[in-house]
């Protein structure tokens, strides 16, 4: 009978030893593809646009030193005069607009209820 439990035990690690090796390679493949992942995440932002006023600016601006324009942060460029809220607005179609009384209307036809002052 030992003969017999020894080819069980022996099949039972290395089916253990297997899935032990199944699952570290697992854990470097995923391992490697979030690195990949995350480098290639990074050069994008990198390469596309970086931020206004950068830190140098920002060191220079706190020194004292006057900047009258800012480097290019690679964002589309607005033509002069471009206001991007009033577009975004019209295109939501979110424009403020002021309420107002209707043309000679003198006084609103709702009425509230008055309160006496209490003595």
């Amino acid at each position: 009978m030992a003969d017999v439990a020894q080819p069980d035990r022996e099949r039972a690690e290395a089916a253990k030893k297997a899935t032990e090796a199944n699952t570290e390679a697992t854990k470097k493949r995923l391992a490697d593809e979030r690195a990949a992942r995350e480098k290639a995440q990074n050069e994008r932002i990198a390469e596309q646009v970086k931020p206004t006023p950068t830190q140098d600016e920002n060191d220079l601006v706190a020194s004292g030193v006057y900047l009258a324009e800012h480097e290019a942060d690679g964002s589309q460029e607005q033509p002069p005069g471009a206001d991007p809220k009033k577009h975004e607005q019209h295109k939501l179609g979110t424009e403020h607009r002021e309420a107002r009384p209707a043309a000679g209307s003198t006084h609103s036809s709702y009425s509230t209820r008055t309160t006496k002052p209490q003595e």
